[in-house]
Protein backbone atom coordinates (compact mmCIF):
# COMPACT_ATOMS: atom_id res chain seq x y z
CA UNK A 1 0.00 0.00 0.00
CA UNK A 2 2.79 2.21 0.56
CA UNK A 3 4.16 1.91 -3.06
CA UNK A 4 0.55 3.02 -4.06
CA UNK A 5 0.51 5.92 -1.73
CA UNK A 6 4.03 7.17 -2.91
CA UNK A 7 2.28 7.99 -6.27
CA UNK A 8 -0.64 10.31 -5.28
CA UNK A 9 1.55 11.50 -1.95
CA UNK A 10 0.63 14.94 -0.17
CA UNK A 11 1.32 16.61 3.05
CA UNK A 12 -2.07 16.51 3.51
CA UNK A 13 -1.84 12.97 4.06
CA UNK A 14 -0.85 13.78 7.56
CA UNK A 15 -4.52 14.93 8.02
CA UNK A 16 -5.14 11.13 8.66
CA UNK A 17 -2.94 10.62 11.36
CA UNK A 18 -3.66 13.74 12.72
CA UNK A 19 -7.82 12.94 13.14
CA UNK A 20 -6.90 9.12 14.51
CA UNK A 21 -4.91 10.82 17.25
CA UNK A 22 -7.16 13.76 17.68
CA UNK A 23 -9.67 10.76 18.08
CA UNK A 24 -8.07 9.07 20.73
CA UNK A 25 -6.96 11.89 22.67
CA UNK A 26 -11.47 13.06 22.40
CA UNK A 27 -11.48 9.73 24.11
CA UNK A 28 -9.34 10.01 26.65
CA UNK A 29 -10.96 13.59 26.99
CA UNK A 30 -14.25 12.10 27.78
CA UNK A 31 -13.04 9.90 30.48
CA UNK A 32 -10.76 12.50 32.43
CA UNK A 33 -13.35 15.42 32.00
CA UNK A 34 -16.72 13.57 32.41
CA UNK A 35 -15.71 11.04 35.70
CA UNK A 36 -14.85 13.19 39.08
CA UNK A 37 -11.70 11.78 40.00
CA UNK A 38 -10.17 14.86 42.22
CA UNK A 39 -7.51 16.93 40.66
CA UNK A 40 -4.44 16.17 37.70
CA UNK A 41 -5.02 13.88 34.95
CA UNK A 42 -7.16 10.77 35.44
CA UNK A 43 -5.60 7.48 35.43
CA UNK A 44 -6.72 3.62 34.60
CA UNK A 45 -7.04 2.48 37.76
CA UNK A 46 -9.04 5.27 38.97
CA UNK A 47 -11.83 5.01 36.22
CA UNK A 48 -12.08 1.23 37.32
CA UNK A 49 -12.67 2.37 40.75
CA UNK A 50 -15.13 4.81 40.02
CA UNK A 51 -16.96 3.98 37.26
CA UNK A 52 -20.31 2.52 38.01
CA UNK A 53 -23.47 0.74 35.86
CA UNK A 54 -23.86 1.79 32.25
CA UNK A 55 -21.50 4.28 32.85
CA UNK A 56 -18.66 1.73 33.33
CA UNK A 57 -19.91 0.11 30.05
CA UNK A 58 -19.62 3.17 28.19
CA UNK A 59 -16.07 3.98 29.47
CA UNK A 60 -14.59 0.45 28.69
CA UNK A 61 -15.60 1.50 24.73
CA UNK A 62 -14.03 4.41 25.51
CA UNK A 63 -10.67 2.81 26.42
CA UNK A 64 -10.97 0.36 23.96
CA UNK A 65 -10.81 3.68 21.38
CA UNK A 66 -8.17 4.69 23.27
CA UNK A 67 -5.87 1.76 22.35
CA UNK A 68 -7.20 1.79 18.98
CA UNK A 69 -6.85 4.84 17.34
CA UNK A 70 -3.62 5.42 19.49
CA UNK A 71 -2.58 2.74 17.25
CA UNK A 72 -3.44 3.53 14.40
CA UNK A 73 -2.04 6.82 14.61
CA UNK A 74 1.38 5.84 15.60
CA UNK A 75 1.01 2.97 12.40
CA UNK A 76 -0.10 6.00 10.20
CA UNK A 77 2.44 8.50 11.36
CA UNK A 78 5.69 6.39 10.81
CA UNK A 79 4.27 5.01 7.59
CA UNK A 80 3.46 8.88 6.51
CA UNK A 81 6.97 9.84 7.42
CA UNK A 82 8.50 7.40 5.70
CA UNK A 83 6.64 8.50 2.38
CA UNK A 84 7.46 12.04 3.22
CA UNK A 85 11.26 11.94 3.66
CA UNK A 86 10.83 10.53 0.40
CA UNK A 87 9.01 13.11 -1.01
CA UNK A 88 11.23 15.53 0.22
CA UNK A 89 14.23 13.72 -0.90
CA UNK A 90 12.56 13.85 -4.68
CA UNK A 91 12.31 17.71 -4.07
CA UNK A 92 9.11 18.03 -5.20
CA UNK A 93 7.93 20.15 -2.35
CA UNK A 94 9.90 22.54 -4.54
CA UNK A 95 6.59 23.23 -6.16
CA UNK A 96 4.78 24.37 -3.89
CA UNK A 97 6.80 25.92 -1.36
CA UNK A 98 7.05 29.70 -3.13
CA UNK A 99 3.33 29.69 -3.67
CA UNK A 100 1.56 30.98 -0.63
CA UNK A 101 -1.85 29.52 -2.40
CA UNK A 102 -0.22 26.06 -1.99
CA UNK A 103 2.06 25.93 0.80
CA UNK A 104 0.22 25.75 3.67
CA UNK A 105 -0.29 22.31 2.83
CA UNK A 106 3.52 22.39 3.89
CA UNK A 107 2.59 22.23 8.12
CA UNK A 108 0.67 19.29 7.71
CA UNK A 109 3.13 16.68 9.07
CA UNK A 110 4.13 18.65 12.17
CA UNK A 111 0.26 19.07 12.98
CA UNK A 112 0.54 15.62 13.57
CA UNK A 113 3.99 15.20 15.00
CA UNK A 114 2.73 17.47 17.62
CA UNK A 115 -0.26 15.45 17.90
CA UNK A 116 1.77 12.77 19.03
CA UNK A 117 3.49 14.69 21.82
CA UNK A 118 -0.44 14.80 23.10
CA UNK A 119 -1.46 11.50 22.62
CA UNK A 120 1.80 9.94 24.72
CA UNK A 121 1.12 12.80 27.55
CA UNK A 122 -2.73 11.89 27.62
CA UNK A 123 -4.22 8.59 26.27
CA UNK A 124 -0.71 6.36 26.45
CA UNK A 125 -0.31 7.86 29.58
CA UNK A 126 -3.18 6.62 30.97
CA UNK A 127 -2.78 3.02 30.82
CA UNK A 128 0.65 3.25 32.13
CA UNK A 129 0.58 3.44 36.03
CA UNK A 130 4.49 4.01 35.88
CA UNK A 131 4.05 6.49 33.82
CA UNK A 132 1.29 8.32 35.52
CA UNK A 133 2.73 8.09 38.71
CA UNK A 134 6.21 9.58 37.67
CA UNK A 135 4.55 12.68 34.88
CA UNK A 136 6.71 15.21 36.64
CA UNK A 137 9.61 13.37 35.80
CA UNK A 138 9.28 13.77 31.87
CA UNK A 139 8.28 17.17 31.75
CA UNK A 140 11.87 18.52 31.25
CA UNK A 141 12.30 15.99 28.57
CA UNK A 142 8.98 16.76 27.17
CA UNK A 143 9.94 20.51 27.34
CA UNK A 144 13.18 19.52 25.12
CA UNK A 145 11.33 17.68 22.47
CA UNK A 146 8.36 19.99 22.86
CA UNK A 147 10.85 22.66 22.21
CA UNK A 148 12.33 21.39 19.25
CA UNK A 149 8.65 20.97 17.68
CA UNK A 150 7.89 24.52 18.37
CA UNK A 151 11.36 25.67 16.70
CA UNK A 152 10.61 24.22 13.85
CA UNK A 153 6.95 25.36 13.69
CA UNK A 154 8.41 29.24 14.23
CA UNK A 155 10.97 28.62 11.31
CA UNK A 156 8.55 27.65 9.03
CA UNK A 157 6.06 29.60 9.88
CA UNK A 158 7.59 32.68 9.75
CA UNK A 159 9.61 31.15 6.69
CA UNK A 160 6.48 30.92 4.71
CA UNK A 161 4.86 34.06 6.41
CA UNK A 162 8.16 36.15 4.40
CA UNK A 163 7.57 34.87 1.44
CA UNK A 164 3.79 35.69 1.28
CA UNK A 165 4.93 39.22 2.05
CA UNK A 166 7.53 38.83 -0.58
CA UNK A 167 6.21 37.16 -3.59
CA UNK A 168 2.55 37.89 -3.60
CA UNK A 169 -0.20 36.04 -4.53
CA UNK A 170 -3.48 36.92 -6.26
CA UNK A 171 -5.97 37.28 -2.97
CA UNK A 172 -8.68 36.46 -5.19
CA UNK A 173 -7.84 32.95 -5.01
CA UNK A 174 -7.65 32.16 -1.31
CA UNK A 175 -9.40 29.18 1.06
CA UNK A 176 -10.08 28.09 3.61
CA UNK A 177 -7.43 25.88 3.55
CA UNK A 178 -5.40 28.94 4.06
CA UNK A 179 -6.00 28.72 7.79
CA UNK A 180 -3.46 25.87 8.32
CA UNK A 181 -0.79 28.26 9.51
CA UNK A 182 -2.77 29.48 12.15
CA UNK A 183 -3.65 25.61 12.98
CA UNK A 184 -0.23 24.20 13.52
CA UNK A 185 0.94 26.89 15.52
CA UNK A 186 -2.18 26.34 17.83
CA UNK A 187 -1.57 22.70 18.23
CA UNK A 188 2.04 23.89 19.31
CA UNK A 189 0.90 26.38 21.55
CA UNK A 190 -1.75 24.01 23.13
CA UNK A 191 0.80 21.37 23.83
CA UNK A 192 3.14 23.89 25.08
CA UNK A 193 0.52 25.24 27.53
CA UNK A 194 -0.07 22.35 28.59
CA UNK A 195 3.93 21.63 29.84
CA UNK A 196 3.06 24.96 31.54
CA UNK A 197 -0.31 23.75 33.41
CA UNK A 198 0.77 20.40 34.39
CA UNK A 199 4.41 21.35 35.65
CA UNK A 200 5.31 21.47 39.54
CA UNK A 201 8.31 22.93 38.47
CA UNK A 202 8.28 27.16 37.95
CA UNK A 203 11.05 27.08 35.89
CA UNK A 204 9.78 24.90 33.40
CA UNK A 205 6.42 25.95 33.53
CA UNK A 206 7.42 29.61 32.78
CA UNK A 207 9.10 28.69 29.77
CA UNK A 208 6.56 26.45 28.45
CA UNK A 209 4.10 28.86 29.15
CA UNK A 210 6.12 32.06 27.68
CA UNK A 211 6.95 30.00 24.19
CA UNK A 212 3.07 28.94 23.98
CA UNK A 213 2.61 32.85 24.26
CA UNK A 214 5.18 33.81 21.61
CA UNK A 215 3.45 30.94 19.56
CA UNK A 216 -0.02 31.09 20.27
CA UNK A 217 -0.08 35.05 19.71
CA UNK A 218 1.40 34.98 16.61
CA UNK A 219 -1.27 32.10 15.62
CA UNK A 220 -4.15 34.19 16.97
CA UNK A 221 -3.09 37.43 15.26
CA UNK A 222 -3.11 35.29 11.59
CA UNK A 223 -6.41 33.54 12.59
CA UNK A 224 -8.13 36.84 13.24
CA UNK A 225 -6.72 38.40 9.98
CA UNK A 226 -7.06 35.26 7.68
CA UNK A 227 -10.46 34.85 9.14
CA UNK A 228 -11.25 38.53 8.04
CA UNK A 229 -9.93 38.26 4.93
CA UNK A 230 -11.54 35.08 3.82
CA UNK A 231 -15.05 36.52 4.97
CA UNK A 232 -14.22 39.55 2.72
CA UNK A 233 -12.95 37.85 -0.50
CA UNK A 234 -16.09 35.39 0.30
CA UNK A 235 -18.70 37.72 0.03
CA UNK A 236 -16.92 39.69 -2.70
CA UNK A 237 -17.43 36.52 -4.95
CA UNK A 238 -20.30 34.34 -6.17
CA UNK A 239 -20.84 30.87 -5.00
CA UNK A 240 -18.81 28.14 -2.32
CA UNK A 241 -15.33 27.41 -2.70
CA UNK A 242 -14.47 24.15 -5.22
CA UNK A 243 -15.54 20.90 -4.19
CA UNK A 244 -11.87 19.98 -3.09
CA UNK A 245 -11.93 23.31 -0.69
CA UNK A 246 -15.40 22.40 0.77
CA UNK A 247 -14.53 20.72 3.78
CA UNK A 248 -12.11 23.12 4.67
CA UNK A 249 -14.51 25.67 5.71
CA UNK A 250 -15.01 23.54 9.10
CA UNK A 251 -11.03 24.82 10.13
CA UNK A 252 -12.28 27.55 11.90
CA UNK A 253 -13.73 25.02 14.82
CA UNK A 254 -10.39 23.16 15.51
CA UNK A 255 -8.74 26.56 15.68
CA UNK A 256 -10.82 28.15 18.05
CA UNK A 257 -10.81 25.22 20.08
CA UNK A 258 -6.99 25.08 20.35
CA UNK A 259 -6.78 28.64 21.33
CA UNK A 260 -9.59 28.06 23.98
CA UNK A 261 -7.76 25.29 25.87
CA UNK A 262 -4.37 26.96 25.05
CA UNK A 263 -6.06 30.12 27.08
CA UNK A 264 -7.51 27.38 29.36
CA UNK A 265 -4.41 26.05 30.13
CA UNK A 266 -2.24 28.93 30.26
CA UNK A 267 -4.70 30.43 32.76
CA UNK A 268 -4.34 27.31 34.85
CA UNK A 269 -0.59 28.19 35.02
CA UNK A 270 -1.12 31.35 36.23
CA UNK A 271 -3.27 29.75 39.45
CA UNK A 272 -0.85 27.01 39.87
CA UNK A 273 2.95 29.16 39.65
CA UNK A 274 1.32 32.72 40.22
CA UNK A 275 -1.43 33.37 42.24
CA UNK A 276 -3.70 33.98 39.87
CA UNK A 277 -7.99 33.33 40.21
CA UNK A 278 -9.59 33.15 37.00
CA UNK A 279 -12.03 30.19 37.04
CA UNK A 280 -14.98 32.39 36.00
CA UNK A 281 -12.62 33.63 33.00
CA UNK A 282 -12.24 29.76 32.38
CA UNK A 283 -15.71 29.14 32.65
CA UNK A 284 -16.90 31.85 30.15
CA UNK A 285 -14.01 31.02 28.03
CA UNK A 286 -14.91 27.77 27.26
CA UNK A 287 -18.89 27.68 27.30
CA UNK A 288 -18.22 30.65 24.74
CA UNK A 289 -15.89 28.70 22.76
CA UNK A 290 -18.43 25.75 22.70
CA UNK A 291 -21.29 27.95 22.10
CA UNK A 292 -19.47 29.96 18.91
CA UNK A 293 -18.55 26.41 17.61
CA UNK A 294 -21.72 25.25 18.02
CA UNK A 295 -23.57 27.78 16.40
CA UNK A 296 -20.66 27.49 13.26
CA UNK A 297 -20.75 23.72 12.89
CA UNK A 298 -24.58 23.73 12.42
CA UNK A 299 -24.02 26.76 9.46
CA UNK A 300 -20.82 24.72 8.40
CA UNK A 301 -23.04 21.67 8.08
CA UNK A 302 -25.68 23.70 5.90
CA UNK A 303 -23.65 25.17 3.48
CA UNK A 304 -21.45 21.67 2.71
CA UNK A 305 -25.11 19.75 3.01
CA UNK A 306 -25.07 19.18 -1.23
CA UNK A 307 -21.40 18.30 -0.82
CA UNK A 308 -22.28 15.66 1.97
CA UNK A 309 -24.94 13.83 0.08
CA UNK A 310 -23.24 13.70 -3.30
CA UNK A 311 -19.31 14.36 -3.46
CA UNK A 312 -18.68 12.80 -0.03
CA UNK A 313 -20.28 9.95 -0.90
CA UNK A 314 -19.36 9.03 -4.55
CA UNK A 315 -15.80 11.24 -4.55
CA UNK A 316 -12.28 11.10 -2.98
CA UNK A 317 -10.12 13.99 -2.01
CA UNK A 318 -7.25 14.22 0.38
CA UNK A 319 -8.58 17.34 1.87
CA UNK A 320 -11.44 15.25 3.20
CA UNK A 321 -9.20 13.98 5.83
CA UNK A 322 -9.90 17.79 7.29
CA UNK A 323 -13.55 16.44 8.10
CA UNK A 324 -12.05 14.59 10.95
CA UNK A 325 -10.49 17.33 12.89
CA UNK A 326 -13.98 19.86 13.43
CA UNK A 327 -15.67 17.10 15.38
CA UNK A 328 -12.71 15.84 17.30
CA UNK A 329 -12.47 19.61 18.25
CA UNK A 330 -15.80 20.04 19.29
CA UNK A 331 -16.43 16.62 21.08
CA UNK A 332 -12.75 17.77 23.02
CA UNK A 333 -14.76 20.82 23.70
CA UNK A 334 -18.00 19.42 25.00
CA UNK A 335 -15.88 17.32 27.44
CA UNK A 336 -14.37 20.52 29.42
CA UNK A 337 -17.67 21.77 29.13
CA UNK A 338 -19.25 18.71 31.11
CA UNK A 339 -16.74 19.33 33.71
CA UNK A 340 -16.73 23.05 34.01
CA UNK A 341 -20.76 24.14 33.25
CA UNK A 342 -23.04 20.94 33.02
CA UNK A 343 -22.39 17.79 34.17
CA UNK A 344 -25.63 16.67 32.93
CA UNK A 345 -27.03 13.50 31.45
CA UNK A 346 -27.82 15.23 28.11
CA UNK A 347 -24.25 16.51 27.81
CA UNK A 348 -22.91 13.41 28.95
CA UNK A 349 -24.72 11.08 26.20
CA UNK A 350 -24.57 13.87 23.81
CA UNK A 351 -20.47 13.56 24.40
CA UNK A 352 -21.02 9.52 23.58
CA UNK A 353 -23.03 10.44 20.28
CA UNK A 354 -19.93 12.96 19.10
CA UNK A 355 -17.44 10.07 19.86
CA UNK A 356 -19.46 7.58 17.95
CA UNK A 357 -19.69 9.64 14.69
CA UNK A 358 -15.98 10.44 14.69
CA UNK A 359 -15.51 6.60 14.60
CA UNK A 360 -18.01 6.15 12.07
CA UNK A 361 -16.62 9.24 9.89
CA UNK A 362 -12.97 8.16 10.22
CA UNK A 363 -13.63 4.02 9.32
CA UNK A 364 -15.93 5.81 6.57
CA UNK A 365 -12.68 8.08 5.05
CA UNK A 366 -10.18 5.28 5.79
CA UNK A 367 -11.96 2.90 3.54
CA UNK A 368 -12.64 5.12 0.91
CA UNK A 369 -8.74 6.22 0.94
CA UNK A 370 -8.04 2.46 0.45
CA UNK A 371 -10.19 2.09 -2.43
CA UNK A 372 -9.17 5.33 -3.70
CA UNK A 373 -5.88 4.32 -3.91
CA UNK A 374 -6.72 0.75 -5.59
CA UNK A 375 -8.39 2.61 -8.18
CA UNK A 376 -5.00 4.70 -8.81
CA UNK A 377 -3.21 1.00 -9.41
CA UNK A 378 -5.79 0.06 -11.73
CA UNK A 379 -5.29 3.38 -13.83
CA UNK A 380 -8.19 5.51 -12.37
CA UNK A 381 -7.57 8.89 -11.05
CA UNK A 382 -7.61 9.25 -7.49
CA UNK A 383 -6.39 12.73 -5.69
Amino acid sequence: MLEQLRSVFSPLHFLASLGAGGIAVAFFAFINYTLPHGKGLIQRSQTVELAEGAQALVYSLAELGIVIFALIHIVLTLALLKVFVEWLKEGKWRAIWNDPLKNAVLVAPLISLTMTMNVVIGPVRYFIPEFANNLQAIMLPGLIFWGALWLATMVLELTLLRISFVKGFDIEHIHFGWLLHPFVLGMVTVTGAGIAALSTDKSIADIAAFMALVSGLMGFFLLSTKLNVLFERHFAGEGLPAKQFLPSLLIVIPNVTLYAISAFRLAHWLEHHHGAELHTFMLILMVGALAFETWYLIFGSMLLKDFFTSELKNEFHVSQWSLVCPYVAYAVLTSFVFALFSSTAFMFWWGVFLLAVLVVLFIFLLKKQMRCLKAHVDGISCE
